[in-house]
């Protein structure tokens, strides 16, 4: 009896040992595998990876009771001045939307951006507001590298090649006219170059045969004048290319000069000059247009923002006054879109504040133009033009340096006054 009482303490004792000797076991290993890793991480610390054994981060949230504002996608678009070189229509800051004739003048901002030829100035947002576009162009590579979006660089005169020498014992001046090129006209439209002599008592003119004009144009014919007291007097030479469409208007597409004095220096020798682009014509201007245009190269779109029109003055404004403004979209010869913005009612200066957007592939920029005509709605189905003006490369004024600094700033509003002609 005592035996087995002492057989069975001794075999609980041996057991209950053996199950604490385990437990000390796996305790050690346990701490010896996690000394490990902790060596191992604070050695390499860019191999260590997260563990359950890691404790969580903590994260501490701020509760606000302000209300959030959503941010504003709206800017006013910055106006341009003109440069200096070129005689054109003031740039007008615009400042208020009411319907007066007279504008505040834009003041000047400290923190104005400024750009390489123009001065830009912000305006009220309260006033006018143009969506703000912040798309950034990807630049094109391979093959796309050629759909580039044009700049002023860009937009050339034609250029005149000629050569001429001067006949000492006949007393005749020749001019060769050779060629022309980046003649920039509509489609289907014919034009010569003339030459004109201008001395001191007497005129002379000669011209070219008619040709078709493209994008060069060749020539190879002879302009002479005779010169009986040799080409050492007072005068002035001139060659201008002209165009003439189906009704036989003649449009100046630009015109060179040079003094008789310089037949000797230029005998015998070609030349490649550019042709100066014609002085506006001074016409009574029927008003004036205040437009806003951007070019978005990422969407291909062409914005147009009519804003407001001042000093109309015509004699279909006696009755009604229903205004409106017509847009077209031009490329050379083909109309590509027409839009026209809402009328507004017994207003001699009215305000539109109207975008029209124009889909146009950017390759298609350079050789583009836009019209824009004021109407006015006399009666029903009586629509009567008080103005036009046009934009574009073959604009002059303040229709070609308007679109000009359009290209030179993608993505920017630029606003600027345009003379309306009857």
């Amino acid at each position: 009896m005592i035996f087995s009482t002492a057989a069975v303490l001794g075999a609980t004792l041996g057991t209950a040992s053996g199950i604490l000797t385990l437990c000390g076991l796996s305790l050690l290993c346990k701490s010896c595998k996690k000394g490990k890793l902790e060596q191992g991480d604070s050695a390499d610390p860019e191999k260590a990876k997260p563990s359950v054994l890691h404790s969580p981060q903590k994260f501490s949230v701020l509760k606000s009771t302000e209300s959030i504002q959503p941010r504003s996608l709206l800017k006013f678009p910055i106006f341009y001045k003109p440069k200096p070189c070129v005689t054109s229509s003031e740039v007008v800051n615009y400042t208020e939307h009411n319907t007066e004739a007279v504008d505040a003048p834009a003041t000047e901002k400290p923190n104005a951006e400024h750009d390489s030829c123009n001065q830009a100035t912000e305006g009220s947002q309260d006033v006018f507001v143009i969506p703000r576009q912040d798309s950034t162009e990807e630049k094109p590579c391979g093959t796309e590298a050629t759909h580039t979006m044009p700049n002023s660089s860009s937009v050339l005169q034609p250029k005149l090649h000629f050569s001429l020498t001067f006949n000492a014992q006949s007393k005749e001046l020749r001019i060769t006219v050779i060629q022309a090129e980046q003649v920039l006209v509509d489609a289907g439209c014919e034009g010569y170059v003339l030459g004109t002599l201008k001395m001191e008592a007497e005129q002379r003119q000669a011209q070219t045969s008619v040709k078709r004009l493209t994008g060069r144009v060749q020539w190879g014919e002879d302009l002479a004048f005779s010169l009986p007291r040799g080409y050492k007097v007072e005068g002035e030479v001139s060659l201008t290319l002209l165009s003439c469409d189906r009704f036989s208007r003649n449009t100046n597409l630009g015109t060179m000069r040079f003094k008789l004095a310089d037949v000797g220096m230029m005998s015998g020798a070609e030349c490649w000059v550019d042709l100066q682009p014609p002085k506006q014509q001074d016409v009574t201007s029927a008003g004036e247009l205040l437009l806003s245009v951007s070019f978005l190269p990422a969407a291909n779109r062409l914005g147009v923002v009519v804003m407001k029109a001042r000093g109309l003055r015509s004699e279909k404004l006696k009755e009604t006054i229903d205004l409106s403004v017509k847009l077209t979209l031009k490329h050379q010869a083909a109309k590509l879109k027409k839009k026209q913005t809402r009328r507004v009612k017994h207003k001699m200066n009215p305000v539109w504040n109207e975008m029209l957007m124009l889909e146009l592939p950017r390759e298609l920029l350079a050789k583009s133009s836009l019209e824009l005509e004021v109407l006015n709605q006399a009666g029903p189905g009586q629509l009567h033009t008080l103005g036009r003006c046009q934009l574009g490369v073959q604009a002059s004024g303040t229709g070609l340096q308007h679109w000009q600094q359009m290209l030179d700033n993608p993505r920017k509003q630029i606003a600027m006054w345009h003379p309306l002609y009857s």
